[in-house]
């Protein structure tokens, strides 16, 4: 049985015979049966064999759609998106990354912000965890990121919230004369962020236009006073209100009586002068006392010799 190719059947030596609507082979009479039902037949191979070659595609489509069609997938902890991890100073927290839908053998990376996290063999492949052990108020914020080796835009992360009350710190005693600026800071660490505010004296602290003035960041409270009077002295108390506890801690400020301002070169160029002048003047006084002194020897001398002459 010889099979029939579909080829592409071309009308450029068709026309109308006279007097006919049907097709005519050179003009000559109608094509008779026979050749319609070979046209039909090879009208109908050519379909029966497009179809074929789509179910070929789609066959091999549906064979390899695991391999290159589905992802990979990395979860943390159960979670298929990032996320935050709540959790507070001294704990410990494992994190354990593993790879949904894979087809083959994965090999996972750990991060630790930018910095890779060194890990066993027998932990890298489709599942890997890390312990996070210790934790502090400085790993807040911390992100750990997993990823898939062969192809690292993969990737999971999962963000450390330290829950902690506040921490204060600052300069607890200050000294200053009358006139001068001083700053009274208060640093500050807590997460979440505190409420902060000024006591003065275990009361409210009235700002004085000109005269104080408050700054406040997420790390530090500040209050500045503007040429400090004598009633500026006391006990400033920096107040951090979170939802955890509440902290205090209390700066001393002194304030001093305003020194004189006595010019000192012009005392010091006084006394050099003052020196020098007794300097010399004890000298001329020494080279004439001397004088006398060997003015009277020698009266003294001629006396005794006219005395003995006589």
């Amino acid at each position: 049985m010889k099979t029939c190719q579909p080829e592409r059947v071309s009308l450029a030596g068709m026309k109308l015979a006279p007097g006919r609507t049907g097709l005519a082979w050179g003009g000559a009479e109608p094509a008779p049966k026979s050749h319609r039902s070979d046209l039909n037949s090879l009208n109908m191979a050519w379909k029966t064999s497009s179809l074929m070659q789509m179910y070929r595609f789609l066959l091999l489509v549906i064979l390899f759609l695991p391999h290159e069609m589905t992802s990979s997938v990395l979860t943390v902890n159960g979670k298929t998106e990032n996320y935050i991890l709540d959790t507070e100073p001294g704990l410990e927290e494992s994190l354990n990354c593993a790879v949904q839908n894979h087809t083959r053998e994965e090999e996972l990376l750990w991060y630790r912000e930018d910095g890779r996290v060194d890990l066993k063999s027998a932990n890298k492949i489709n599942s890997s965890s890390v312990c996070v052990t210790s934790i502090s108020e400085n790993d807040n914020g911390i992100t750990f990121t997993c990823k898939l080796r062969r192809n690292q835009s993969t990737s999971i992360s999962v963000v450390l919230n330290v829950i902690f009350p506040p921490l204060l710190s600052g300069n607890d005693f200050q000294t200053a004369e009358e006139g001068s600026d001083v700053k009274l800071v208060c640093n500050v660490k807590s997460n979440p962020q505190p409420q902060m505010m000024w006591y003065k004296n275990s009361g409210f602290l009235n700002l004085e236009k000109n005269h104080h003035q408050i700054q406040q960041t997420s790390e530090y409270l500040q209050l500045s006073i503007t040429k400090v009077k004598k009633s500026d002295n006391g006990t400033y108390s920096c107040i951090a209100n979170s939802l955890i506890e509440t902290k205090t801690k209390d700066f001393h400020l002194i304030v001093k009586d305003k020194a004189s301002s006595v010019p000192i070169e012009p005392i010091i160029a006084a006394c050099i002068v003052v020196f020098l002048t007794l300097l010399f003047g004890l000298i001329a006084r020494r080279k004439r006392m001397m004088k006398v002194s060997k003015y009277s020897k020698l009266k003294s001398h001629l006396n005794k010799s006219r005395e003995l002459a006589i």
